[in-house]
């Protein structure tokens, strides 16, 4: 069943196109939340992501009415940012991720050579400095949250963001970056 006949199915009978399309791409969607919440998360969490990306397209597609061009496509973007929220959630709930970590969940595809140095130029930048860029430019969080989880004023953070990305553009361009 292609792409066109699955739409169709998710427009008509949306419980029968759900089944056709976890059959068809479930091993896709566990492959894109493995690669990004492994190492983070327990086996069932991520089999728990797998589950939740395809009721928000079921949802998305039968409540919401959207109409996407590509299932595959689509089941992809939802798939990247629920993991962008698990990891949030993740580290909100308090649970560490070290900078290790961060390089085991980008996705393989993602990762180049140049990534690779960016990561290292990082972790060269020292604590708590790297991991206030994991959290601000990685995961998105706000300044302010970031600051109350770490104990420190804003200002104070936002300073060592403006410092830290001196010192980086310094050190990759060093690295000839």
């Amino acid at each position: 069943m292609n792409d066109t006949e699955l739409l169709e199915l998710l427009g008509s009978s949306p419980q029968e196109g759900l089944a056709a399309v976890i059959g068809k791409y479930s091993a896709y969607v566990y492959k894109i939340a493995y690669n990004r919440l492994v190492g983070v998360c327990a086996k069932e969490d991520i089999e728990e992501a797998v589950s939740d990306i395809f009721m928000k397209l079921y949802t998305s597609v039968s409540e919401k009415g959207a109409e996407p061009r590509s299932v595959c496509a689509y089941l992809s973007v939802i798939a990247q940012r629920h993991c962008t929220d698990v990891l949030r959630r993740q580290k909100a709930n308090g649970q560490h991720i070290s900078l290790d970590e961060i390089e085991n969940i980008i996705p393989d595809e993602e990762v180049t050579a140049d990534s690779g140095r960016i990561m290292q130029a990082l972790k060269r930048l020292g604590e708590p400095d790297t991991e206030i860029f994991v959290r601000r430019y990685y995961l998105g969080q706000p300044v302010r949250q970031i600051a109350l989880e770490m104990n420190m004023k804003t200002d104070t953070l936002n300073k060592r963001l403006s410092r830290g990305l001196k010192k980086l553009r310094k050190i990759l361009e060093e690295e000839g970056l």
